[in-house]
């Protein structure tokens, strides 16, 4: 349980509409005046509750909104700069910021949608099942728990339509000599580094969970509470759920406040014994 009071009702509404706003109006990216404006609350106090609610800001939240949308105009435009300007955006230094806060890529990177780029994938077993693997030289892009080969190819054609041009190649030998220290010697079998793409709040919740000792947990709201975010639980319990690098970002080690297992995107027999498992060594 948490001590956030309940928000009034009207609140929702307000909220839901500034979100249909921002939707419908984000090529002219307004300003945080124009949206209150469009609630009948004051910008100081509507900033406030879209914050509470939406756990981001208005203005994060419409830049992940051009941000999603860019993914979709640049392979398409004629420019970056034809790309920026549809965006409402002012020129293409503002797409670039935008782009590499959010996406982690360059226009030009995500224009390409891969092409140049190989990336290596394979499964290897693990004690806690199959393990899905994919990395380029910018680093590991993927981690994550499979149900056998299946859910193996599943992950592989999630990374194609993200990645349409670039080269894939199997590499199982090297995905298994990565994936087996981890349960020997408690770190990956090679030196990492790690290409993370996430929104700057998730980055920092995945940065926070970095410092979570093995064997040890922590929950979703001393978590928030530790970011300096007391009331955004359930942004936290979000941003958890995206961790796209299993055991490497060790997002097992969050419970629910009354110490339950809470969900786990790989199933939570699995992280219960993960955690057994850490508390064991």
């Amino acid at each position: 349980m948490t001590n956030e009071a309940p928000c009034d009702p009207a609140d929702y509404e307000r909220i839901a509409a500034a979100i249909r706003f921002i939707e419908k109006r984000f090529r002219e990216q307004p300003g945080l005046e124009d949206i209150a404006r469009h609630t009948g609350l004051s910008p100081f106090h509507f900033q406030r509750v879209f914050r509470k609610l939406a756990g981001v800001s208005p203005k994060k939240f419409l830049q992940l909104r051009t941000a999603a949308e860019a993914r979709t105009a640049l392979p398409v435009a004629p420019s970056v700069l034809g790309a920026a300007h549809e965006l409402g955006l002012s020129g293409g230094g503002r797409l670039h910021d935008l782009c590499i806060s959010i996406e982690a890529m360059t226009p030009g990177e995500i224009r390409a949608r891969g092409a140049g780029v190989e990336i290596l994938h394979g499964i290897a077993p693990s004690p806690f099942g199959a393990m899905f693997a994919a990395r380029s030289s910018r680093g590991l892009m993927r981690l994550v728990f499979v149900d056998g080969p299946q859910g193996a190819r599943e992950e592989l054609e999630r990374m194609k339509s993200e990645f349409p041009a670039a080269d894939f190649a199997t590499a199982d030998t090297e995905t298994r000599a990565l994936i087996t220290p981890f349960f020997t010697a408690g770190k990956p079998g090679t030196d990492l580094k790690a290409w993370v793409r996430g929104t700057p709040f998730q980055i920092k919740v995945w940065e926070a969970l970095l410092r979570i000792p093995e064997g040890r947990t922590t929950t979703y709201g001393a978590l928030a509470a530790a970011l300096g975010r007391p009331r955004a639980s359930r942004a936290v319990g979000s941003a958890v759920g995206a961790n796209a690098l299993a055991l490497l970002i060790p997002c097992h080690r969050v419970l629910r406040e009354s110490g339950a297992l809470g969900g786990y995107a790989w199933g939570t027999d699995r992280k219960r014994s993960l955690l057994a498992w850490e508390a064991a060594r």
